[in-house]
């Protein structure tokens, strides 16, 4: 077996992504002591789904942010949307309920066959 190096991606799937190749790599941390400014960023990326109590909340999400540790970023946009992909469908059927989304709808039906 041969050794990888892997790195740190900072991915961002939107709630419209139908594959890995929807999902947008941000930036990597090159190593070790740049994965704090990685981390930073990716609790900025999160910050405004946070309800009053602190908590993250995926129906409050307007994309799903990771950080995804793998050797190169095809196979970090991979499973970044295998991560996203309940989450996504949680979000989009809180809004199809919730507020009538007819886009939500349509995504939902179209791309994961749910009604």
């Amino acid at each position: 077996m041969n050794f990888q190096q892997n790195y740190f991606f900072l991915c961002k799937t939107p709630l419209s992504a139908e594959g890995a190749e929807d999902v947008e790599v941000i930036t990597r941390a090159e190593d070790s002591t740049d994965f704090s400014r990685v981390f930073k960023e990716y609790e900025e990326k999160r910050s405004h789904a946070f309800n009053s109590d602190n908590i993250y909340s995926v129906v409050r999400a307007d994309d799903i942010y990771d950080l995804i540790r793998m050797p190169n970023e095809k196979e970090a946009k991979e499973e970044a949307y295998e991560r996203a992909t309940p989450e996504i469908i949680t979000n989009l059927q809180h809004r199809a309920m919730q507020g009538k989304d007819a886009n939500a709808k349509a995504i939902l039906k179209e791309v994961y066959d749910l009604e």
